[in-house]
């Protein structure tokens, strides 16, 4: 399985996906204007990685800015770990978000609040 990197521009953030460290990397703005196409090559790194996951995993959110449909496909992405999850193997979400940016640090609440996943909250 190969790496996934995406350059970030001022509308897209930067991804990184190693799937030898069992690593995802998702930082800087997300409005793109076609939001499904952007993902679409993440999702389609997750849906092979799923198939044969590492141990540990770990998802570093560390979005600035996101609008809705960011934010919904952010979701579905993560939904798709709850598999690594729940056969025992461990996920990890790292969740950054600025300090005293409350909107953003409620919104990876409410993600842990409905996935079964790890969150950790991490302010900057």
């Amino acid at each position: 399985m190969n790496s996934l990197a995406i350059e970030g521009t001022n509308k897209t953030p930067r991804i990184t996906a190693d799937p030898q460290q069992g690593l995802i990397e998702i930082k800087g703005r997300s409005h793109p204007e076609n939001t499904a196409e952007f993902y679409r090559p993440l999702m389609d790194w997750v849906d092979e990685y799923i198939s044969s996951p590492l141990e540990k995993t770990t998802i570093n959110i560390d979005l600035e800015y996101f609008n809705t449909s960011s934010s919904k496909v952010l979701l579905m992405i993560l939904r798709k770990f709850e598999a690594i999850e729940n056969s025992k193997d461990k996920v990890l979400v790292n969740w950054y978000y600025e300090d005293g940016d409350e909107d953003d640090l409620e919104t990876g609440e409410y993600y842990s609040q409905i996935l079964e996943l790890t969150f950790k909250y991490i302010g900057t």
